[in-house]
């Protein structure tokens, strides 16, 4: 989970500054957990285009990963520590005791030949495990969390996050989440201890165009380099700032509250995320 600085031999390597991979144990994927991937370039089922500087890019193939871990009481052991082109997160190939093979979200300090192991009670709250958010200590880190009981780890999965349970109120479980904001969250949901892997995703430089294109970004064109007709921010005589920073269907996009005021999960949110 480190980066390396490369040296300057070309243009593209000056500014790169690349993953190590060191934490990576295997270089292929368990091929009965592989599925493809359809590839849209932004357009939808109409075949119009919806979300704009999507295409190209190298061919994937999606791992299945388990967010559930609901073989409950039923302890697996790590296999591998593998690379995934669909998330910024490393992934671990499990292997239970039958034999089944399941990928999961690795976290950090997650080792080769470490056990793991889901339950509702009596399990100890070491990383890799996952148990409901009532039967941990308060202060635990935890991440893949769910916000539905059996439906899956839907918070903290990206690479470097983690949550903190700080209370708990009755049914529910008080945890401070990545973006800082202070949620509840019923204490029967399913948590995984510990922090993502590969935090130092944030510090990579791509060092040239040709590396996002690999990635399936095309270039982002910005609203005032547009026309007037293309962008509200377009036009003007000269190098013309723009005015109000705003998105292309004129809703500002410094400051405005785009949440629902009517959401229901607002009840569950005790402070905001701080700005």
């Amino acid at each position: 989970m480190a980066v390396k600085k490369l040296k300057p031999t070309t243009p593209g390597q000056r500014t790169r500054v690349a993953p190590a991979f060191t934490e990576i144990t295997a270089s292929k994927p368990e091929k009965s957990l592989l599925e493809p991937i359809k590839r849209t370039g932004g357009r939808n089922s109409q075949g119009r285009r919806t979300a704009r500087y999507i295409g190209g890019g190298h061919k994937r193939r999606y791992r299945v990963i388990d967010f559930k871990r609901n073989r409950f009481d039923d302890p697996a052991e790590v296999l591998t520590v593998e690379y995934d082109p669909n998330r910024s997160s490393r992934i671990a190939l499990v292997q239970y005791g039958d034999g089944e093979k399941r990928y999961i979200l690795a976290p950090n300090g997650l080792n080769v030949g470490q056990k793991i192991i889901s339950g509702n009670s009596g399990i100890a709250p070491e990383v890799g495990n996952t148990m409901p958010l009532g039967a941990m200590p308060i202060g635990t880190i935890v991440h893949n969390i769910e916000l539905t009981p059996g439906k899956g780890g839907q918070i903290a999965r990206s690479a470097g996050t983690y949550a903190q349970l700080v209370a708990r109120e009755g049914k529910y479980a008080v945890l401070r989440l990545p973006s800082s904001e202070m949620r509840m969250i019923l204490s029967t949901c399913l948590a995984t201890v510990g922090t993502i892997g590969n935090s130092t995703h944030m510090n990579v430089t791509l060092g040239k165009a040709g590396r996002s294109r690999w990635l399936g970004r095309r270039p982002r064109v910005r609203g005032v380099a547009m026309n007037p007709v293309d962008h509200p921010m377009g036009g003007g005589e000269g190098r013309a700032s723009g005015g109000q920073p705003r998105s292309r269907n004129g809703q500002f996009s410094k400051g405005l509250k785009t949440r629902n005021k009517k959401k229901q999960s607002s009840k569950m949110i005790i402070s905001r995320r701080k700005k």
